[in-house]
């Protein structure tokens, strides 16, 4: 029985020594990116009502929450996602703010994935979010600011495909598909079996314009000239237009930021999360077959809250993120700067007095009380095992 008390819960994971010190620098560059853009910290709570996460925002379906009831009797969720909290609180606390609001957050989030997914059920994720700026210019601070993040991490390869949500929902409204052709389309684009999504338009009564739309589902552009084509058919469907008009401003802003060699545009980009409205992107690296950030707009996510705003954000899957990083064999570099004192009983106020003036002065230090049965080759294996830089006896 002991025993079992050791193992972690299916879906979970213990991070410790170097490998958490990673994380947490990890987490410290990210964040400096995101404190140079002007964005301020936030935490919301662990977990909240299940209403914040309820099938009407548009997230996590009920039986991949992991839920509970507080004394009351209210249903109670963990989080698997922190922009519907983030918005809650924006509704509440800057509810008659009419200039744009900027936040960035830290926290794990929990989904009761099923076991054969291999996913955490725990992850930690950081992000940002901009609030109350409608513009293009607010895309491309958000998908300039990840770009940036990823070099800072110290990614060299790596790729944002950027898609819109009016794409996907104009040709839905332009075909007149059902609620189950539109999930039953939806599987297959999250599957990535665009073949079956050739199969599919086939069986609809639709003109070749419409038909040449849903083909490009799957298709990557490289840069906005691609999507001159997708215009010239879509000339007849706004909202669809629309879209693509949005997405050729974006690349032009982008360029600005000189971050458009890092994205390209794939139409078939969507998400589980059925409150995007706008651009919608995931980014991706070698080593890692799950996006390692995730985002889009959501102009309409506050309203559920009581408050109209415009807003855009991302989150970096940060587990991922540092698996990629160990895969493609980079770095994050370690400062071993630790140093041992190990000192005789009778020499306690010596070792004491000399470990706070080096730790005053910025250094770190261990005190270890010798144990007779130890020999000092003993502790010197200790200090190896623990990357101490060096040690000393007194």
């Amino acid at each position: 029985m002991k025993r079992q008390l050791l193992h972690t819960p299916e879906g979970v994971r213990d991070i410790y020594n170097e490998e958490c010190e990673k994380k947490l620098i990890l987490q410290e560059e990210l964040y400096q990116v995101l404190k140079q853009y002007g964005y301020n910290p936030i935490q919301t709570p662990t977990f909240e009502f299940f209403d914040i996460f309820g099938r009407e925002i548009g997230t996590t379906p009920s039986k991949d929450l992991y839920k509970f009831f507080d004394r009351e009797g209210n249903t109670l969720v963990l989080r698997p996602d922190i922009t519907p909290s983030i918005a809650r609180c924006a509704a509440k606390y800057f509810g008659e703010e009419d200039m744009p609001i900027r936040l960035w957050y830290m926290g794990n989030t929990f989904i009761n994935n099923s076991s054969y997914q291999g996913r955490l059920k725990e992850s930690t994720q950081l992000g940002a979010e901009l609030l109350g700026d409608s513009t293009v210019d607010a895309d491309a601070e958000i998908i300039a600011m990840v770009v940036e993040c990823l070099k800072r991490a110290g990614l060299k390869e790596f790729q944002l495909s950027i898609g819109h949500a009016d794409f996907f929902r104009g040709l839905m409204e332009a075909a007149g598909l059902f609620e189950e052709q539109e999930e039953e389309l939806r599987g297959l684009i999250s599957n990535k079996n665009y073949f079956g999504v050739d199969e599919f338009v086939e069986t609809l009564n639709l003109n070749e314009n419409l038909k040449k739309l849903f083909h490009m589902l799957g298709t990557l552009y490289t840069d906005a000239c691609g999507l001159k084509e997708v215009k010239e058919y879509a000339a007849a469907y706004p909202r669809i237009a629309e879209a693509i008009n949005r997405l050729e401003e974006l690349y032009e802003v982008l360029k600005v930021y000189q971050a458009e060699r890092y994205v390209s545009f794939e139409l078939g980009v969507i998400s589980d999360y059925q409150y995007y409205t706008g651009i919608i992107f995931a980014g991706y690296t070698f080593g890692s077959g799950e996006p390692i950030v995730k985002g889009g707009r959501y102009d309409r996510l506050l309203t559920y809250f009581g408050k109209n705003s415009a807003s855009i954000g991302f989150a970096f899957v940060v587990d991922q993120l540092l698996a990629a990083l160990s895969r493609q064999k980079i770095e994050i570099p370690l400062a071993y700067e630790n140093e041992l004192i190990v000192y005789e009983p009778e020499k306690r106020l010596e070792a004491i007095r000399a470990a706070q003036e080096k730790r005053a002065a910025g250094g770190r230090v261990e005190l270890i009380a010798k144990d007779g049965k130890k020999t000092q080759e003993d502790y010197s294996a200790y200090a190896d095992r623990n990357r101490i830089a060096g040690v000393t006896f007194m």
